[in-house]
């Protein structure tokens, strides 16, 4: 059975829109850039420092030169990461800045690989693509507030608590974006305090929404720039107060998971220190595992039970927790096009990540930067982002970047793990022994809603929530500091009546407790229809469901997660 024959009940066209705000009623910007992450904060500061070497532009961008508006609380809001972060990006832009004034916690001093089985840890040689000598510990909702601060000392206009829901699509060319109204209530009732969205007029937009960014599968789309599927993992991770220190970066494979290629899972856990007494440690699981009973909060609870885990958290306290995908495919699942008619798509909506690496960071900052030179260049006198091939030179500039090069290289490492763990280690070691030259040509990539799923029991081993070290979803999800409101119009799109096997992948994948099966249902056999019930209020916006058979779309701005050190 599989997800994909059940597709939920949306279309893109829905959330393109021609503009029909009065100019009295419009706000109008020179450059727009939807998402305050990484990406889009890179690219606004880069577009603050071109508009000081060339103020002329700036007359010609109008009284809001710079926009970026956010759908979090604030910049950092929605933002997390391991992180173990690349810093060549960040030096790149701002190349006056020492190091250590950049956003970071730490440089990596010591590091371990470790191959886990359920009791034990065995220290392997760290493969090349994961030595981090010169990297840093961050985290990334720091780096995010630190980037807004550069940003609007740059004459950038942050705005927070604005959800983009709608392109504005003109001519056949991108103009801007529509925001998301406030203040409606179930049913899309208008409550007392209701404000309606605004349009929001652009020479240049760049979606830069991160991780299954809204917009940007709606501009996939509508411009046909994908030919190709991309493939996610979820992470799931927690930030603890320890009572020793941590003296090196970690990360392991193996255990919590299987090896067999039957089951497809792929994936690690990662453990850093943040400063003396306080660590950070996740897992990431590919979301095109076989198991409909696979979770990944569940094996990070798991995961906390090994000696190598248990011991640094015992006595400690948990102080945060949060989830987000991220995309894997690499260069076999990038659009075929980065750009479209009066805009560009950045960073991880692009694919930019670096899988067998562990890095995608410093990817966003520099495909952001890229897209600020080439915007700026698209409004210079007698040019338009509007006019054909305007913007193909922020393609070219990918195309001939590190980005582009780094992904190369391990294009087919991937996929390659379709086949099981042992095989796949085989043929991702001779990937990266032949910089990518082996095997030839592109391996085959399908989409995670296709994977085929049976109900498995991978469920019966996870632990019992104590409240000391193992955690249930819904504590957790109230650690993330959620601030959906229960009332609010739902968000998420799914089938309400699909197999008990596609209901329970989306019961066991969602790591807020978003899903659950009405009554009656569990025992029904796994091919029979059962209802799916729904608390969107629960949803931290990870964006699983929409690898695995739904479609997330942006609830009310302001709402969600309130990371601070995820």
């Amino acid at each position: 059975m599989r997800p994909s024959a059940y597709p939920p009940p949306f279309d893109s066209a829905e959330f393109v829109v021609e503009p029909s705000a009065p100019a009295v009623e419009r706000i109008d910007v020179g450059i727009l850039i939807v998402g305050a992450g990484p990406a889009g904060l890179a690219a606004a500061v880069r577009a603050g420092q071109l508009l000081e070497e060339r103020p002329e532009l700036r007359e010609r961008l109008g009284d809001v030169p710079i926009a970026v508006v956010e759908k979090g609380k604030a910049p950092g809001a929605h933002l997390l990461s391991g992180s173990v972060v690349n810093p060549r990006a960040f030096r790149q832009l701002f190349p006056g800045l020492p190091t250590e004034d950049l956003p970071f916690r730490s440089p990596v001093i010591r590091e371990g690989v470790y191959f886990l089985t359920e009791k034990r840890a065995t220290r392997i040689p760290a493969p090349p693509t994961m030595w981090n000598h010169g990297n840093y510990i961050a985290s990334l909702s720091e780096v995010g507030r630190w980037l807004a601060e550069r940003a609007e000392e740059l004459g950038a206009l942050i705005v927070p608590e604005t959800a983009a829901t709608h392109l504005l699509v003109s001519g056949g060319r991108v103009v801007g974006v529509r925001t998301g109204d406030k203040g409606r209530g179930r049913g899309d009732v208008e409550l007392a305090n209701f404000e309606p969205g605004s349009e929001l007029r652009a020479r240049v937009t760049i979606l830069a929404e991160g991780t299954q960014g809204h917009l940007t599968g709606v501009a996939l789309d509508q411009f046909g720039l994908a030919s190709r599927p991309q493939v996610w993992a979820l992470g799931v991770k927690e930030v603890w107060e320890v009572a020793r220190p941590l003296d090196r970066v970690v990360h392991t494979m193996g255990w919590p998971l299987r090896g067999g290629a039957r089951h497809r899972e792929f994936g690690g856990s990662f453990l850093y220190p943040l400063d003396d007494h306080t660590v950070s440690l996740g897992l990431v699981v590919g979301l095109d595992h076989t198991d409909a009973t696979i979770s990944v909060h569940d094996l990070l609870q798991e995961l906390k039970g090994h000696p190598r885990f248990r011991r640094l958290l015992e006595g400690g306290r948990r102080i945060a927790w949060g989830a987000k995908t991220i995309p894997e495919g690499g260069l076999l699942s990038v659009p075929d096009r980065f750009h479209f008619p009066g805009g560009m798509i950045v960073g991880d909506g692009a694919g930019f990540v670096n899988v067998p690496a562990l890095k995608g960071i410093h990817y966003s900052v520099r495909s952001g930067t890229l897209a600020a030179e080439t915007a700026l260049e698209s409004v210079a006198p007698g040019r338009t982002a509007w006019t054909p091939g305007a913007l193909e030179g922020y393609d070219e500039a990918i195309r001939s970047s590190y980005i582009w090069s780094d992904l190369e290289r391990v294009r087919n490492m991937r996929p390659a793990f379709k086949h099981g763990f042992v095989r796949g280690a085989l043929l991702a070691g001779a990937a990266l022994n032949s910089l990518g030259r082996f095997p030839r040509g592109n391996l085959d990539i399908q989409s995670d809603a296709s994977s085929y799923l049976v109900l498995g029991d991978r469920s019966l081993s996870y632990p019992s929530p104590d409240g000391k070290l193992f955690f249930d979803k819904l504590s957790s999800v109230y650690l993330s500091g959620n601030q959906t409101r229960d009332d609010a119009p739902n968000h998420i799109r799914v089938r309400r009546e699909v197999p008990r096997v596609v209901a329970e992948a989306w019961v066991h994948m969602c790591p807020a407790q978003v899903y659950e099966i009405a009554d009656g249902g569990r025992e029904a056999r796994e091919e029979d229809l059962v209802s799916v019930d729904v608390t969107a209020s629960n949803c931290v916006q990870c964006g699983a469901i929409t690898a695995k058979g739904g479609r997330l779309t942006p609830p009310e701005g302001g709402s969600g997660p309130e990371y601070s050190v995820m």
